[in-house]
């Protein structure tokens, strides 16, 4: 579905949207879910919607011991709930922000049900390519090496990967904004990084790292860590 601005969902997911006569989307409870959103009035009129609402987002941390559990449970429901649809004949567009094999919940649907009935996967702009182009920030020239890195990494291990790496994004913000700071410190590129927050979408906002408070960051943000920008 694009990383938040309606126009860049492509023409072929549109046409796939429009003509389905099952539309399902993730979501946390009791909300609209933001895949949702971003198709706007693009489903039929007649399409069933279905809500795949998470059990829990923030509520439980991913070491708890309860998460794992609980969140496999949830994928396998909701693959049984598309298969409902799928063996009675109906086509199911199940929506993903981004693109929906890069970090995408689309992908443990894909997994349970790809051997069970055909799929098609439809490519969406990321995230990270939405925000560093609203950003202006050219990432890599000529042989940079990026790396995509999850802001969930432990502090040393994040620190690790930066130093290896010309280029960086860090998806996964949230409450890791703090570590992330300091992991990009001791890699020596916080003078480098960028943050983008809701990039694409309203209420969008675009600031170098070191200018922001030390706050949690709401879901939809990111840092980017341009390459090396060598002359040409």
């Amino acid at each position: 579905m694009g990383p938040g601005d309606p126009e860049l969902l492509t023409l072929k997911a549109a046409r796939i949207i429009r003509a389905a006569p099952v539309v399902a989307c993730f979501s946390k409870r009791g909300r609209i879910g933001h895949a949702r959103r971003i198709a706007g009035d693009l489903p039929a009129p007649g399409a069933e919607t279905l809500s795949l609402e998470y059990p829990y987002t923030t509520e439980i941390p991913v070491d708890d011991p309860r998460y794992l559990p609980g969140i496999a449970r949830f994928y396998e429901e909701c693959a049984e709930t598309l298969a409902a649809r799928l063996s009675a004949g109906l086509d199911v567009a199940l929506l993903c922000e981004g693109d929906p094999f890069l970090y995408g919940s689309a992908m443990y649907l894909f997994d349970r049900l790809r051997e069970r009935f055909p799929a098609e996967v439809v490519p969406g702009v990321s995230g990270m390519s939405g925000c560093w182009s609203r950003a202006l920030l050219p990432m890599t020239h000529g042989d940079d090496v990026l790396a995509v890195l999850p802001g969930t990494l432990d502090r040393d291990a994040l620190a690790e990967r930066l130093r290896g790496c010309d280029a960086a994004v860090i998806m996964k913000v949230g409450r890791n904004l703090p570590k992330i700071r300091a992991a990009l410190a001791d890699a020596g590129l916080a003078g480098r990084a960028v943050y983008v927050e809701r990039g694409t979408m309203a209420g969008e906002r675009v600031v170098p790292l070191d200018e922001l408070p030390d706050a949690p960051a709401p879901y939809f943000a990111l840092v980017l860590v341009p390459g090396r920008q060598r002359p040409r």
